[in-house]
């Protein structure tokens, strides 16, 4: 079974491009829900209060992920280490349920698995990827579609400022899916690479 990893700026709709692919076929590795659940375990919950105490806890008793992402990607140098500390928190755990997922989808037979991971190359995942998928779209469409969804232009930057650059995803990428128009445009691109990517 190959794995797929999709790259792509904030915004860009790598879950969009891990979706199509899914409907393809392809088994699909959720780096993202793999992290809510990790932040749900009492260990992390425990050494997060010890950290940053009770305000990065919402009324739920569980953490915000709003709140803590207000501390880790805050300005240097606490920010910087703010976010060193809870990736080296949660990274090894949610890595080593992505591996146990990928276990269970080559069992189940699929020809490949999607990894969908906001920071795959920052955590080290690419390297499990047999293939890479880079999702093109521009600065301002992005940004635009992060503003629809809530988000201030300052959480964007932020956001985007402690990713790998663009153009080193670019360089990674086997396929480049250009975003930018219909969702049917991009459901179009993924169906003629399909073959290449599992074959």
């Amino acid at each position: 079974m190959r794995i797929i990893g999709i790259l792509g700026g904030v915004s860009s709709g790598k879950s969009l491009v891990a979706q199509e692919l899914a409907r393809l076929g392809a088994g699909l590795l959720d780096a993202d829900r793999a992290g809510y659940e990790v932040l749900r375990l009492p260990e992390i919950e425990a050494a997060a209060r010890a950290r940053w105490g009770p305000e990065v806890f919402g009324p739920d008793g569980r953490i915000d992920r709003a709140r803590l992402a207000r501390i880790v990607f805050g300005e240097p140098p606490a920010g910087p280490q703010e976010r060193k500390f809870l990736e080296n928190l949660t990274h090894p755990e949610i890595g080593r349920r992505l591996r146990q997922e990928a276990r269970r989808l080559s069992a189940w037979g699929p020809p490949a698995a999607v990894l969908d991971a906001p920071l795959l190359v920052e955590a080290g995942w690419e390297r499990f990827c047999d293939r890479i998928v880079f999702v093109d779209v521009p600065r301002q469409l992005r940004l635009s579609r992060a503003v629809a969804r809530g988000w201030r232009e300052e959480d964007f930057t932020a956001r985007e400022g402690v990713q790998e650059s663009l153009d080193s995803k670019r360089e990674r990428a086997d396929v480049v899916v250009d975003n930018s128009g219909s969702p049917e445009q991009t459901r179009a691109q993924i169906e003629r690479c399909w073959h290449s990517l599992i074959g």
